[in-house]
């Protein structure tokens, strides 16, 4: 855990000192990492016999919270929606 908080605290570090230059390659390095990362991830759940042989049950209830989280998500931004066009509205009219 130690490693980790160094880790991002020398990211932050970097990142405050090179702030005034123009790192534009960092976003390619970044998704080349998310892309070996994820690769690597598949390997080990692929390896896996416990995970593979509970697949069908995992994937279900994967698919339930994305639904869930998605209808939540549409929910939620609909109402918002709804308050502030409504203050949008009281505050046109006066």
């Amino acid at each position: 855990m130690v490693l980790i908080i160094a880790l991002m605290l020398s990211g932050i570090l970097v990142g405050y000192l090179f702030k005034k230059k123009k790192i534009t390659w960092i976003s390619r390095v970044i998704t080349l990492l998310i892309w070996v990362l994820l690769f690597l991830l598949g390997i080990d759940v692929g390896s896996n016999q416990a995970i593979m042989s509970g697949l069908h049950t995992i994937g279900l209830e994967a698919l339930v919270i994305t639904v869930g989280a998605v209808l939540g998500s549409v929910v939620g931004a609909r109402l918002l929606w709804k308050w502030i066009n409504k203050d949008l509205k009281e505050e046109a009219r006066q």
